[in-house]
């Protein structure tokens, strides 16, 4: 081989090789102005919908955050009176049941009063001629 065939490869080498770089540098600018073109399109959609959907949950969520705050406060309220009311209900119960045998009671002496004058101041059961 001579030199002249030599440097005429390496000629066509250095060639292939500029070309390669200009390619490379090509698709590394269109490779970024997609990239750019890209985060662009994120960025609007991102401020047309996204952004304002974010707004509504958080508006949403202060909304749901107040009312569990009035749920727990009628539960503990509801907790509070249930306890009001069997315990007067308790205390009501023992006051009708301590009414009711005095009423029981004066009812049995009053039987008892009445049998006993319609029986001649005699027990039930005795008979009048037997003493």
């Amino acid at each position: 081989m001579n030199l002249d065939t030599t440097n005429a490869w390496l000629a066509v080498i250095a060639v292939a090789s500029a070309v390669q770089v200009l390619v490379l540098l090509a698709a590394a600018l269109l490779g970024y102005r997609f990239y750019r073109q890209t985060m662009q399109a994120v960025r609007e959609i991102e401020q047309r919908q996204i952004a304002p959907l974010a707004e509504r949950m958080q508006a949403l969520m202060a909304r749901v955050d107040a009312i569990l705050v009035d749920v727990k406060d009628v539960t503990g309220t509801v907790a509070r009176g249930t306890e009001r009311v069997n315990a007067t209900t308790g205390r009501v119960r023992a006051s009708v049941a301590a009414r009711v045998s005095q009423v029981a009671g004066l009812v049995h002496a009053v039987r008892s009063a009445v049998g006993h004058f319609w029986n001649g101041g005699r027990r039930g059961g005795e008979s009048p001629l037997v003493m």
